[in-house]
């Protein structure tokens, strides 16, 4: 059962947040020392709380009206019995205002009680309920007043049924079990207080949490769908503005354009159809997948490119392009499709170089360089994006990337990426 449910079946200092009662805040288990405080918050009686005073004031009253009953019995004369009586009315009237003044209502019925028999059982609930909601401090400093009252009861109206330290022990007895019994309960009100602020601060952490892994999937898929989708729609884009800046074109060249245009939209359903589906549904179907790129798909890359009209060479260093760990191929091959995607898109006609040199334990270095474009180049949107996203790639995998213009007008692109001996 949460604070939220039934909450007229818990003490209004567990009730609901920012009330007295809770842990911390003024009167409640955990307040300061002092009690209620200045400028603390009145809460009001859940319907447990109207139950247990009008519990405690009917049994304040039986016990006032046998002390009241045993003060005619003992031979004391009927002012002292009228006294009693008025007394012990008051006193239980009192503890309605027990749980707005607990330290007040019990240092007010400690002293009654030291005159009137018939306020002990009144001064016991607020004994009980100063336990439940003040510090021990503050507690032990009343619990020795009402001792001490008590003592003095015992010696100035002595029970002639019992020796006088009968009497006196058995009031201590009594006011110590009150009161141990009352920061029992103050214990487990602070435990449940705990428990629920460390449930609704691990909530909160798993929620924040969760933000962050939904917040790093969607980046993941973002720089996935940039790279896939990049080289293929930039393909696409290329051709078709070929076909238009060129409507007399030779029919071989139309086709060869046009069947470019169609494989690569092709590509790029497909491409988009698998990052969907994983955004569909995480971790199934994985067997269905087309395996990830590799090192060792770097020539089919190039093979594409040059296949799609660009002039690209291939200058690859490495022997054993298996040996290369998976993930470093993956990043060494979405750096170069980016390359060569920037190479397409803003030096079309121009030469593209790739180099790839490395070793075990020396690292992987990819170059992607391009010469300065001579002719007009056509507008292809791009937000930039992508170099932000390969420099992020680069780091994430433990490597560097830097680019910019090379001495001729040309620009070059170069990564480093270790490679574990």
């Amino acid at each position: 059962m949460t604070r939220t449910e039934y909450p007229w079946l818990l003490p209004s200092d567990l009730a609901g947040p920012g009330l007295p009662g809770d842990a911390g805040s003024p009167g409640g288990p955990g307040a300061p020392e002092g009690g209620r405080g200045r400028g603390a918050v009145r809460r009001r009686r859940t319907v447990r709380d109207w139950v247990v005073d009008t519990v405690a004031f009917v049994f304040a009253g039986f016990f006032g009206l046998l002390a009241a009953d045993a003060a005619a019995r003992f031979g004391n004369s009927e002012a002292a019995v009228l006294a009693d009586q008025l007394l012990g009315a008051a006193a239980c009237c009192a503890i309605w205002l027990r749980r707005r003044s607990p330290v007040a209502v019990a240092v007010a019925l400690s002293l009654l009680s030291a005159v009137a028999p018939a306020a002990v059982g009144a001064l016991m609930v607020a004994l009980f309920g100063l336990a439940v909601r003040v510090p021990f401090r503050r507690l032990a400093q009343v619990t020795v007043l009402a001792m001490v009252c008590g003592t003095v009861q015992a010696l100035v109206r002595p029970d002639p049924t019992l020796h006088p330290l009968a009497s006196i022990a058995i009031g201590l007895v009594l006011i110590l079990l009150v009161t141990g019994w009352g920061m029992l309960v103050r214990s487990s009100r602070q435990l449940v207080v705990a428990l629920r602020e460390r449930a609704d601060r691990a909530e909160a952490e798993a929620e924040l949490r969760a933000e962050q892994a939904q917040r790093a999937a969607r980046e993941a898929i973002a720089r996935e769908m940039h790279d896939v989708l990049a080289h293929r729609l930039t393909l696409l884009s290329v051709h078709a503005g070929a076909l238009e800046f060129r409507p007399d074109a030779p029919p071989p060249e139309v086709a060869r354009a046009a069947g470019v245009i169609r494989d690569s939209a092709h590509e790029a359903l497909q491409d988009l159809r698998e990052i969907i589906g994983v955004l569909r549904a995480p971790g199934e179907h994985e067997d269905a997948h087309r395996p990830q790129p590799t090192l060792a798909t770097l020539g089919a890359l190039v093979a594409e490119s040059r296949a799609a009209g660009m002039a690209v060479t291939l200058d690859d260093g490495v022997g054993d392009p298996e040996s290369v760990p998976a993930a470093t191929g993956r990043t060494v091959y979405r750096i170069a499709q980016e390359g060569l995607t920037n190479a397409r898109k803003h030096a079309p006609g121009t030469e593209v170089t790739l180099t790839l040199r490395g070793s075990p334990g020396e690292g992987l270095t990819l170059t992607v360089a391009n010469s300065a474009p001579t002719g007009p180049v056509p507008h292809v949107p791009g937000s930039g994006q992508g170099l932000i996203g390969l420099t992020e790639r680069a780091t994430l995998a433990g490597g560097r990337l830097s680019h910019g213009p090379v001495p001729g007008g040309g620009f070059a692109l170069r990564a480093w990426l270790p490679w574990p001996s």
